[in-house]
């Protein structure tokens, strides 16, 4: 599935479906007079709790404003976990639209956050499973992640490197290091997430990073990446299977 143009950059702008749940309206009216009052102030994750309920209880500036807080996040997950920008992008609008469909579901035994990263995780799963049943295209195969005008010269080095180095990781060993590295889950939460026991998300990210670390190792007759004159691409490294 392809995002329509300017609905992955905003994918609030979409008609969204009921979150009315059945419950207490009081909790609601409230909730939705504390989004108002913080409405002209910018929204941080200590307005979540009152956007949460707010949004489970029909209110659509709520529901947006959520959506807006978490969405770069959810994006930079999507897009570590894909390594395709394309399919990032499909995965996101697929897990913003699960996450709007399941919130008056969202009983609270899992922070939001932690709830909002399964969600996503499980959308860029479905993503990996559909990319295996279609051909890849010139253009995805020699894709890179793409710089940003105030990064230095050594960090874009540096972030390309680890980016094609994560995407020779089996799947399961990358995402259970980049729910760890970079999104900063403890192993409960990346348990939760996953729902597996806590000694197998451990194994996992102790051999995912083993696995990283040997991608990120130069060889003995070759410089380290990044040097002057000599960045390698993918096919120069060292492979490893885990």
């Amino acid at each position: 599935m392809t995002a329509p143009s300017g609905a992955a950059d905003d994918p609030t702008d979409r008609s969204l479906p009921s979150l009315e749940p059945a419950g207490d309206a009081h909790s609601g009216n409230r909730a939705r007079r504390t989004v108002r009052a913080a409405g002209a102030a910018a929204v941080t994750s200590a307005d979540e709790p009152a956007l949460v309920v707010a949004a489970r209880h029909g209110d659509r500036d709520a529901l947006e404003q959520l959506l807006r807080l978490h969405q770069p996040r959810l994006h930079t997950l999507c897009r570590r976990l894909c390594q395709n920008p394309t399919d990032a992008l499909d995965a996101l609008q697929d897990a913003l639209i699960a996450i709007v469909r399941g919130l008056p579901n969202f009983d609270g035994r899992a922070s939001f956050r932690t709830w909002t990263y399964r969600v996503t995780t499980n959308a860029c799963l479905d993503e990996l499973r559909r990319r295996h049943r279609r051909p890849l295209t010139l253009g995805e195969l020699a894709e890179v992640p793409v710089a940003h005008e105030h990064d230095r010269p050594e960090a874009m080095v540096d972030r390309v490197d680890i980016d094609r180095a994560l995407g020779e990781l089996a799947p399961d060993f990358r995402i259970a290091v980049v729910l760890r590295d970079l999104c900063r889950l403890d192993y409960a939460e990346i348990a939760d997430v996953l729902d597996l026991p806590p000694g197998t998300v451990r194994s996992r990210i102790s051999r995912g990073r083993a696995a990283l670390a040997e991608l990120l190792t130069p060889t003995e007759d070759a410089p380290a990446p990044g040097a002057p004159g000599n960045q390698t691409g993918p096919d120069e490294r060292p492979m490893s299977t885990p």
